[in-house]
């Protein structure tokens, strides 16, 4: 069996590379708002004469909900797992869900969709049937969840943090961290502990008159270093005529992964769920 460690690591790297598949479902996701009406455009359903009313709703699911919620209902990007809701399991007929649907969760970041009365139901009856396929799952497993994370312990992560790992160098819990923990929860504040993303990597460029210009690294090959001064001025020189240096966290990150211990990664999540 992996170790917990090694399932992280491989989470780390995943993450990197379906980020760009997910940002691109979303880019063409066909629920974005319609104009001026403050809806959620919805695609054509599924043909009546090739579809059950499931088939027809999971249609309509994959291409609305899916970045939410993930392909099978069981939570995705920023949606809970619908597969475990409350509303939806004590949801008899269907209308409060339905409901949910149209007039969406604005405080959640939800849009309303217009769907016809057909399509609400084609949804539901979706919803219901990963709702028993994920009650028939072996073992009820189905993710990992916020109390796996909670298991080591804060003390030992912070002085972790504050020696061996190295972290103290970069991070200040009163800093850049103050409050981490109300950001991220769960696994996504864990993933971004071991492969944080979007994160920027900054650049020093020395002149051939000895002048250093730095700024946040915005384009680097082998020809060209380019960056963005305190001023957001584009600047870029060729890489042969000057000498630049690249503090990358990412790539801080990356250096750890070999060092770590399954319990120094326990225990440095513990810690940063104190970050408050």
């Amino acid at each position: 069996m992996k170790t917990f460690l090694g399932m992280q690591r491989f989470l780390a790297g995943l993450t990197l590379a379906t980020a760009a598949g997910f940002f691109a479902l979303w880019v063409i996701e066909p629920a974005v708002h319609a104009a001026g009406s403050g809806q959620a455009a919805v695609a054509p359903a599924a043909p009546a004469h090739a579809a059950t009313p499931a088939e027809a709703g999971g249609l309509l699911f994959q291409q609305n909900c899916t970045f939410c919620h993930g392909r099978d209902a069981m939570g995705g990007e920023t949606g809970p797992d619908l597969t475990r809701s409350q509303l939806v399991l004590g949801d008899k007929d269907g209308s409060k869900i339905s409901e949910v649907i149209r007039n969406g969760r604005i405080e959640k970041k939800m849009p309303p969709f217009a769907f016809s009365d057909q399509q609400l139901a084609s949804l539901v009856a979706f919803i219901r049937e990963r709702v028993t396929a994920a009650a028939a799952m072996n073992g009820k497993r189905r993710g990992v969840e916020v109390a796996d994370l909670q298991t080591g312990n804060a003390e030992s992560g912070k002085q972790y943090f504050d020696g061996a790992g190295g972290c103290s160098k970069c991070h200040s819990p009163t800093g850049d961290l103050a409050g981490i923990a109300t950001r991220f929860q769960g696994l996504r504040l864990e993933e971004r502990m071991l492969y944080p993303r979007d994160v920027k990597s900054k650049v020093t460029v020395t002149l051939p008159n000895g002048q250093t210009v730095a700024g946040t690294l915005a384009y680097l090959d082998e020809f060209t270093v380019g960056l963005r001064d305190a001023n957001d001025t584009y600047r870029s020189w060729a890489t042969a005529n000057v000498k630049f240096k690249v503090d990358s966290p990412v790539e801080a990150h990356a250096e750890q992964f070999p060092k770590y211990t399954d319990a120094d990664i326990h225990n440095l999540m513990a810690y940063l769920q104190t970050l408050r």
